[in-house]
């Protein structure tokens, strides 16, 4: 794959970027501090890993703008506010060379139901299926195999990869991107028990979509048992996510691979869930409130709050908790100690 930009280029991608050093060769990579080697662009994302800025090989490096030092011969550093951010702009541009819009048009062994709507500039590729009475809006892309049911409403530019189910009635906004794989819609999970067994209960609801959103591989939205599930403009969810039906999430959420959002329950904007945590239902759980990886939430949570462990419970409080859990065969033995001067008599 063709990467080569030259300095002048890759500076003009950027804004606010300072330069200290020469470099008159062709970019061709991207690779960590540790492995980069000459023609490579790297950067300083995490002040730990400083130490290897000085013997880093590679030609261009992005660093916070305070970073003290001077480059090697032949090496340029790109100071700037946010050296992460930074490689993001360059990576979105490789990923458009990468990846370049397909061109529009139906493939001819896609099948598009008579009734659906669908702008000139969409793509829909091989093995796809559009359903009934749905649009499909300007510079949509959809990848091979997906599916779109009937009365579905896809927003303007928005691209479902290979493998993507989104099921009737659902909307998605704007530039929404769903990754492979990918269900979005499918059946709410409810059940009444009986004396004779479990009855299911019917989802008539639906999933609404706003703009912004991107949906990781193999992730699940369920729709609602009535109305809509809602996932709010900005949000961002990892690979293999579950989302039950009636849950409404804001805007500009992050949700970690693996975790799980019970039914019914609400995040305010802004809310970060980490790996593998979960989110009992019915729940509120308030705008910027942080839940550490592998964390289950039982109970509603105020706006900030930070928490982690099972139970979930106060960050710090568990930091303290887990750094005397270290210390406590000490105190046992401490703890026996004053037994047998108490009582001089055990021995146990």
């Amino acid at each position: 794959m063709d990467l080569a930009f030259t300095l002048k280029e890759l500076v003009g991608i950027l804004d606010d970027v300072a330069v200290d050093g020469e470099f008159d060769g062709c970019i061709s990579g991207i690779a960590s501090l540790s492995e980069a080697v000459s023609g490579d662009v790297s950067f300083l994302g995490n002040l730990k890993y400083r130490s290897e800025v000085k013997g880093c090989r590679a030609s261009v490096i992005f660093l916070p703008v305070d970073f003290a030092g001077t480059p090697s011969k032949g090496q340029v550093y790109l100071r700037t506010k946010n050296p992460s951010l930074a490689l993001a702009r360059v990576t979105q541009t490789i990923e458009h060379k990468l990846w370049p819009k397909p061109s529009p048009g139906v493939h001819p062994k896609a099948f598009v139901d008579e009734t659906a709507v669908i702008e000139k500039s969409v793509h829909v590729g091989p093995l796809c299926s559009v359903g009934a009475q749905t649009v499909i809006e300007a510079g949509v892309s959809l990848g091979a195999g997906v599916h779109v049911g009937r009365s579905v409403r896809v927003g303007q530019n928005s691209r479902l990869m290979p493998g993507v189910v989104v099921h009737d009635y659902c909307e998605l906004g704007q530039e929404v991107i769903l990754q492979a794989g990918c269900v979005i819609g499918s059946d709410g999970y409810g059940y009444e028990t009986t004396s004779e067994g479990h009855v299911r209960v019917p989802q008539i609801g639906k999933v609404v979509i706003e703009d912004f959103v991107e949906v990781g591989a193999n992730s699940t939205v369920d729709r609602a048992r009535f109305k809509e599930t809602r996932i709010g403009e900005g949000t961002k969810i990892d690979n293999l996510v579950q989302i039950a039906h009636n849950v409404k999430i804001g805007r500009n959420c992050l949700i970690v691979a693996q975790a799980g959002v019970s039914g019914s329950t609400v995040l305010e904007n802004n809310v970060v869930l980490g790996g593998q945590s979960g989110v009992a239902g019915h729940l509120h759980i308030g705008e910027g409130v942080s839940v550490a990886g592998q964390s289950g939430v039982s109970k509603s949570l105020n706006a900030g709050d930070m928490v982690r462990g099972t139970p979930a419970f106060p960050y710090l409080a568990f930091q303290r908790i887990a750094a005397l859990q270290k210390r406590l065969p000490e105190f046992f033995k401490r703890l026996k100690t004053l037994e047998q001067i108490c009582d001089p008599k055990d021995k146990s």
